[in-house]
């Protein structure tokens, strides 16, 4: 039977956790921009408490946090995967690294209007 059609696996499946945990300390310990967006997101949190977010806002910003972190994940995971196929200088794999960095700032640039467009009128009412 081939692994797509193998037979469901709890085990298997327990297993897949715990190499997406993995990749999240991964992620926290050796990626410098990952960390400034977890710091980001303590400080939103903080202030979304402070101001009693509603709960469609605190929708917003959870959405906007986890699809920054998670492409900050695939963004990093892109960029290694390219070094240690290419580790010489290769202008596609560079034009390949810079859109996925791209993506994180797309998405990081929209977060933060979607931040100003809560917060500004709590802070400023």
């Amino acid at each position: 039977m081939s692994k797509a059609h193998s037979r469901f696996s709890l085990l298997a499946r327990l297993r897949s956790f715990a190499h997406a945990f993995r990749g999240l300390g991964v992620l926290v310990r050796e990626e410098h921009n990952a960390r400034v967006h977890l710091l980001a997101l303590v400080v939103v949190v903080l202030a979304g408490w402070h101001w009693q977010l509603s709960g469609l806002e605190w929708v917003a910003v959870l959405l906007c946090a986890a699809g920054v972190l998670s492409l900050e994940a695939v963004n990093s995971s892109l960029e290694n995967l390219a070094d240690k196929l290419s580790p010489g200088h290769d202008p596609l794999v560079g034009k390949a690294k810079d859109l996925a960095a791209a993506a994180v700032l797309i998405f990081a640039f929209f977060s933060a209007l979607v931040g100003a467009i809560i917060f500004l009128p709590k802070i400023f009412p």
